[in-house]
């Protein structure tokens, strides 16, 4: 089946052809997008706005837990602040409080600007190691 809007079609590839880094830099954009929606929809008093996207901003954060090395030790504090997170999502959602979203888009963020750092240093090493061989 064609797909026939070409926006679509570049954000299926863009998901497709993505490594998991990139994969997981793109769940971060997605929470912090979803979180603007969630905010604006309290603001606007459209609690079903509200609730789906805090869900899917939960969705989100439920995938990032499931896909870490929980043998490493960072991970396990990745998870307990995942945890946190969506712990406070919750709050956020059957409360109606936007500071809490505020909290959490924060912490969000916190997380995908040092992953996207990761991304570039790993891509500076890497063509920093192929430009030495001929």
């Amino acid at each position: 089946m064609a797909i026939n809007n070409p926006y679509a079609a570049y954000q299926n590839n863009s998901v497709n052809t993505a490594s998991p880094g990139e994969l997981t830099l793109m769940l971060y954009n997605g929470s912090v997008k979803f979180i603007h929606i969630a905010k604006k929809a309290i603001e606007d008093k459209n609690i079903e706005l509200k609730n789906t996207n805090i869900q899917k901003t939960q969705a989100i954060v439920n995938e990032l837990m499931v896909t870490l090395n929980t043998d490493l030790e960072v991970s396990q504090n990745l998870m307990s602040l995942y945890d946190y997170i969506n712990r406070r999502l919750t709050e956020a959602n059957i409360n109606n409080d936007a500071a809490i979203l505020e909290e959490v888009e924060g912490l969000i963020t916190d997380f995908r600007d040092t992953w996207k750092e990761v991304i570039q240093l790993n891509r500076q090493k890497q063509y920093a190691g192929q430009g030495g061989q001929a």
